[in-house]
């Protein structure tokens, strides 16, 4: 398999990485404060990320091409975003414990992450011209 190295140094890997990161102490927080369903959000859309990011660093978004995968990449970034905020607000507002204060914080980063990550996708993408024409998810 051949590694896309440079996509890790790009501002999309770097922010898909951060959002690995935020993700996991999110998991990790409610996972302290024993809040079951915030757990299951957070580690279901840490296995999406780390699926898409793995996908880029190893090129398989060119073999696989029966998707159109920045549209799906952004699709996931709108959902989880409007997902997490949710998720945070409530995390937030019911805490009984700490950890699920500071999970809720760490959600809301998330959030910020994946947005900014949408937004990228978005301007990225454009449908106007035949797919070898688009940019590349590693192209800014």
């Amino acid at each position: 398999m051949d590694v896309d190295a440079a996509f890790l140094k790009s501002r999309r890997g770097i922010l898909k990485a951060a959002e690995m990161g935020t993700l996991l102490a999110a998991f990790v927080c409610f996972t302290v404060a024993s809040r079951p369903k915030y757990i299951t959000a957070t580690v279901l859309e840490f296995l999406i990320t780390s699926l898409l990011l793995s996908l880029y660093l190893f090129k398989l978004n060119k073999r696989l091409t029966f998707f159109f995968w920045p549209l799906v990449d952004f699709c996931n970034s709108v959902f989880a975003v409007i997902y997490f905020v949710v998720l945070s607000v409530l995390a937030l507002i019911t805490h009984t414990v700490t950890g699920t204060l500071v999970g809720g914080l760490f959600a809301l980063m998330s959030a910020a992450l994946l947005g900014a990550d949408g937004y990228i996708l978005f301007s990225n993408i454009t449908f106007n011209k035949p797919r070898g024409q688009t940019q590349s998810p590693n192209n800014e």
